[in-house]
């Protein structure tokens, strides 16, 4: 039976642990509610006109609820409100196989499959190039500067001359979409570990060559611990970037499978319920992959005593 100390102890403890879920929480709820209400405003007032034309008789006058509930229950609206996204979603996810191109996890599989490879590859070029300009004046000053001009390039443009030349070379499938995530990723992680790579101290580095250090060492022992809180951030961007990167790269090529593509369908067949449950299922992926990166970074930090 607890005692009275242990039941203090856990009513503290439960009190503490609600309010700190209060604390994490409760903006996120009040921009949420204000986001859904925000939509349902944009919903009503961009569907009014179409709701007038297509379903209430004008001549024989309607009120403002019939004229609500007409823009909040169309076909084909201009903007579907959010329990339209909402049914769409679930009627996706419950009413067809995984398998089915009708679900949309079978779409998330096919972009998130696109959107890892070239997340892990734009983070090796990234580290590579990275270590490559720290060590190296030369590559330094040759390097850089393309890089960040090659980020001027719309991803719309070059994507159709990507997919072109890599299709011609007998690439296709995952292999062109990964090669667009893994452009836009490389450029946060290179130019952040260059940041973090450069961010010991004078005596820091003066210290490894009092004791012999070679270079590899130095940047083992020295430069890649002290660039971690550069490494993460930038991997959170860049797998953001890099899922845009594979949505985009679905566009010009027809592709039958991935969000890119439900979204083209979408578009062509002027589903726009459809439209709009792709996107919120993208930002969904695009949350669970940042997650992901987030949980990981706590697991390194707390490996290495960073609280």
């Amino acid at each position: 039976m607890p005692t009275k100390s242990g039941k203090l102890s856990l009513m503290a403890t439960t009190r503490t642990l609600s309010q700190r879920l209060a604390h994490d929480w409760f903006p996120v709820a009040v921009v949420l509610l204000a986001v859904v209400l925000a939509w349902y405003g944009a919903a009503w007032g961009m569907n009014a006109q179409g709701a007038i034309e297509r379903v209430l008789d004008e001549e024989a006058g309607y009120t403002q609820r019939e004229l609500f509930e007409a823009t909040m229950t169309m076909e084909r609206p201009l903007v579907p409100a959010p329990h339209q996204v909402a049914a769409d979603f679930y009627e996706s996810l419950t009413e067809w196989p995984i398998d089915s191109p009708r679900n949309l996890m079978y779409h998330v599989a096919v972009t998130g499959q696109s959107t890892l490879l070239g997340f892990v590859m734009g983070t090796a070029l990234g580290l590579l190039l990275s270590v490559l300009i720290v060590h190296s004046r030369t590559l330094d000053k040759a390097l850089l500067p393309w890089i960040v001009a090659s980020q001027t390039v719309p991803v719309l443009a070059i994507a159709p001359i990507v997919l072109v030349v890599l299709g011609s070379l007998g690439f296709s499938g995952t292999a062109p979409k990964a090669f667009i995530a893994m452009y836009l990723c490389f450029f946060p992680v290179t130019v952040a570990m260059v940041q973090g790579l450069r961010s010991p101290q004078k005596i820091e580095t003066e210290m490894m060559y009092t004791y012999a250090a070679s270079r590899w060492q130095a940047l083992w022992l020295l430069r890649l611990p002290a660039a971690l809180p550069f490494l993460f951030p930038a991997l959170r961007v860049g797998v953001a970037a890099g899922l845009v990167g594979a949505m985009v790269a679905e566009l010009p090529t027809g592709a039958q499978a991935g969000l890119g593509a439900r979204l083209l369908t979408g578009s062509y067949y002027g589903q726009t319920t459809q439209i709009w449950s792709a996107l919120v299922m993208s930002a969904l992926l695009g949350l669970a992959l940042t997650g992901i990166v987030a949980g990981v970074e706590r697991w390194v930090l707390r490996s290495r005593g960073v609280k």
